[in-house]
């Protein structure tokens, strides 16, 4: 890696290291051993953080919690991980809002098109009365949210053929996007043409032309190597993506209190550095992309939004949504619809 993200791998790094490449190896005598997925390369600062909160969470637990870290979609695709925790093969499934949306349909609400500008913005709203609003949505689904979201970054425009400049460059371009209604309804509505790929079949995808390009954030587009076939980046930040921890209720209320609360804390904790990480990442990521040949391009936002207007985009997702959700958007983010 031609980055420092030694930075981001602290003290315990080669341990951390070996446990999310095979979580069985440091599985001991442990009372309760749960498991914890999701879809992101083992070394994205996800599941650097998630692994030294396994670590401490073992640790304050006197070794009687061990959560044995699975990255990288070992345990499914994002369909097959989502039933796994409501069934309770898994234990913990650290995903996107968006796709979650599909079993909680608020949960989808961070994604809507051009709503954050920045992070102030993204962190008002999801640590505070919009964040509690969709945490109390999960327990309906027999999930627990815990408080803090990991942060997967403002998604980009990566193209394979031509910079992305205005919605007119979108229009019937083939987009990979997640198995979400949300993100096929943003690019419907700026008139392109999305495809759902599974994230595993992407990188094959943009190799065989089944799709143009992609929408992702910078340090997923960085550690998938998503530049080696796509050099041309736009900076659309056209919606903003964060990771919930959501566990099975009964496996987790299975724990003890002072261990189900060591959990949370630790897990939260670890949430908060690693938006840190991503943060700081995704600034030294641009320049190391553009050594490999990429491309950048700065994108006027206020277009995209009119034309989400035009389209009856943030009309139709505000009565999906429900006017209390909506409206505790709006107060961060200002009127959309």
């Amino acid at each position: 890696m031609d980055i420092n993200r030694r930075k981001l791998i602290l003290t315990g790094a080669a341990a951390a290291g070996a446990s999310i490449a095979f979580p069985s190896l440091v599985w001991g005598q442990a009372q309760f051993k749960m498991k914890c997925a999701n879809i992101m390369p083992a070394d994205h600062p996800l599941n650097i953080r998630l692994t030294e909160a396994s670590a401490r969470i073992r640790e304050q637990t006197n070794g009687q919690v061990e959560i044995g870290i699975f990255p990288s979609s070992q345990l499914g695709t994002d369909a097959d991980m989502l039933s796994q925790v409501r069934a309770g093969a898994i234990d913990i499934f650290v995903q996107s809002g968006l796709i979650l949306g599909s079993l909680v349909p608020v949960a989808a609400i961070n994604g809507i098109g051009f709503a954050f500008s920045d992070y102030a913005k993204v962190w008002q709203a999801m640590d505070g009365p919009l964040g509690k609003n969709i945490q109390a949505a999960f327990l309906k689904s027999n999930l627990i949210a815990f408080d803090k979201m990991w942060d997967n970054g403002f998604r980009q425009v990566l193209s394979s053929s031509k910079p992305i400049r205005t919605p007119d460059d979108l229009r019937a371009f083939k987009i990979r996007v997640p198995p979400s209604p949300l993100w096929t309804s943003l690019f419907k509505s700026l008139g392109s043409a999305p495809v759902s790929i599974p994230w595993a079949e992407t990188y094959s995808a943009l190799q065989t032309r089944m799709a143009d390009g992609i929408e992702n954030a910078l340090a997923t587009i960085y550690f998938s190597k998503m530049y080696e076939i796509s050099k041309y980046v736009s900076y659309t930040n056209h919606m903003w993506d964060g990771f919930w921890t959501v566990a099975n209720r009964k496996s987790f209320e299975s724990l003890p209190a002072s261990s189900r609360d060591i959990v949370v804390k630790v897990f939260n904790e670890a949430a908060v550095k690693q938006r840190t990480d991503v943060e700081k990442l995704n600034g030294e990521l641009a320049g190391n992309l553009a050594t490999k040949g990429v491309q950048f391009t700065k994108v006027d936002r206020a277009p995209f939004q009119e034309k989400l207007r035009h389209a009856g985009f943030y009309g139709e997702w505000k009565r999906r949504m429900g006017d209390e959700a909506w409206s505790l958007l709006e107060a961060t983010t200002g009127k959309l619809a």
